[in-house]
């Protein structure tokens, strides 16, 4: 069983930047890849960025250009480096790998 632990949302004006955290634990295989997803309310859940182990990422067009997906060294940290935020940015953020998910980490864009 993989357990994953998201941090690191919170309340930030329109242009500023967060940093999510994930923190993978229990039979967590290093080659599987990784993905944050968002949802808002009353929307369906979207694929937002993955990493491959390898390193190989991919984004929603949406957020192209500003966000950061990256893996920490021993590869069992997920980060999303989150920067120029937009209000629709607006959601809850989680963590997904292994057939596992976090419990998700607030993320609020607002002035």
């Amino acid at each position: 069983q993989v357990q994953l632990v998201e941090s690191g949302g919170g309340l930030v004006q329109p242009g500023g930047s967060l940093r999510l955290s994930c923190t993978v634990s229990g039979n967590f295989n290093p080659m599987y890849v990784m993905a944050w997803y968002r949802q808002a309310p009353g929307n369906q859940r979207e694929l937002v960025a993955t990493i491959t182990s390898g390193g190989s990422t991919n984004y929603a067009d949406s957020v192209k250009g500003r966000f950061i997906i990256s893996r920490g060294n021993t590869k069992n940290t997920v980060y999303l480096q989150m920067n120029s935020l937009k209000p629709e940015d607006t959601a809850v953020y989680y963590c997904s790998g292994g057939g596992s998910w976090g419990q998700g980490t607030q993320v609020t864009v607002s002035s």
